[in-house]
């Protein structure tokens, strides 16, 4: 069998539907985009700040055996300017058909070839066998904690899917919801987060339909306080969310720029979701910090606007993630917990050696939000 990896395009549609249908038949829960042009930062012109591609895996120019997806972006790393591309994958036969078990491997490696500073973030279990894979061909992998914070915890309780996947949790947790006692002990434990701060975390923020000059500014100023960063200027944000523009996958995007004294010091961008029968928070209206900028010193602030237009909104659960201690040192001042370990970051080794040694990027060399892998998908 001759498997070629090539882009994906309109002429494939058919192949790449019989390659889910196969997929799905013998039950995994994995497929690939039917549509050749990515609903989300499709590629229009040659300076753009980021963009997505899909590729397929052909055998014999007929069947589809396999896909992935590459997220080019312009980084700031170590004060210059790169290309490191984020992938998202890659989805093949090899689940179902252990003729195809080696295609993984073949993907991971032309994906190097194509963009050598490669990563992923949010492949779930350090035993995940894609996982496994890459640390054996000598990748950096970090793992990276969840921030969340409980608004309504009776609902938390009572409707999570979190927590409640076994009989004596669930049991658990409705004797917690029910007594009262679940909101006593959730509600303590944020504010004791929150007092061990000592401030009163305030700022003004607006609802903006962009990112204009005042963003710009604000990247220039405080981009090489990180050793690694996605670009964060009004052109990269307005690529990554349109103005005016919606995503299928999505809840609507709000942006606000948080402002103090006048002066622009962070922006934050939110959704709030209604979920229904979500694998991880069940039926909760769940609002999430999709990605935020500023100097690390006003990262609490930031934070603080944030959290309170998602309150306002009805959320019973805030969450982020987040990689930079100093960010998450802010989360914690805001009264959220960190549940550790939650979510995985591997970089390739040219990637990994960009970087940096492991105790500067755990002093605050890294900074990853969901913006930085594949957007709030499902949120």
């Amino acid at each position: 069998m001759a498997i070629k990896i090539v882009p994906h395009r309109l002429a494939w549609k058919d192949q790449v539907a019989a390659f889910n249908t196969r997929m799905h038949d013998a039950g995994s829960p994995w497929g690939f985009y039917v549509d050749a042009l990515p609903t989300w930062i499709p590629k229009t012109h040659e300076d753009q700040a980021t963009w997505r591609e899909y590729w397929l895996c052909v055998e014999d120019e007929v069947n589809v055996r396999g896909g992935f997806a590459l997220k080019p972006q312009r980084w700031r790393v170590a004060g210059q300017d790169v290309i490191v591309t984020d992938w998202q994958g890659p989805f093949t036969e090899g689940a179902i058909d252990k003729r195809y078990a080696a295609l993984g491997l073949r993907i991971v490696r032309d994906m190097l070839k194509k963009r050598p500073m490669l990563f992923s973030w949010g492949h779930g279990a350090v035993d995940a066998p894609m996982l496994q894979m890459v640390a054996a061909m000598g990748w950096l992998v970090k793992p990276t904690p969840v921030a969340i914070r409980v608004i309504h915890p009776h609902a938390f309780l009572r409707r999570n899917r979190l927590l409640r996947d076994q009989p004596g949790r669930r049991f658990a947790l409705d004797v917690l919801a029910w007594s009262g006692l679940g909101t006593l002990g959730l509600g303590g434990l944020h504010q004791a987060m929150r007092l061990t701060s000592g401030r009163l975390l305030r700022a003004d923020f607006e609802e903006v339909a962009s990112f204009g000059d005042w963003a710009d500014k604000l990247w220039i100023d405080a981009r090489d306080q990180y050793r690694a960063i996605a670009d964060r200027s009004a052109d990269a944000m307005n690529t990554l969310l349109p103005p005016g523009e919606k995503q299928a996958e999505w809840s609507p995007v709000t942006r606000l720029r948080v402002k103090s004294a006048e002066r622009t010091i962070g922006w934050v961008t939110v959704t709030c979701a209604a979920l229904e029968d979500d694998a991880r928070f069940g039926d909760l209206t769940v609002g999430c910090l999709v990605d935020y900028f500023s100097h690390p010193d006003d990262a609490r602030y930031v934070i603080a606007a944030g959290f309170r237009a998602l309150r306002k909104r009805g959320a019973d659960v805030v969450f982020a993630n987040q990689s930079d201690p100093r960010w998450l040192r802010a989360f914690r001042e805001n009264g959220f917990l960190l549940i550790e370990n939650k979510r995985l970051f591997a970089a390739s080794p040219q990637l990994a050696n960009a970087l940096g040694p492991a105790e500067e990027i755990n002093r605050g060399g890294l900074f990853l939000t969901n913006m930085d892998g594949h957007g709030p998908q499902g949120l």
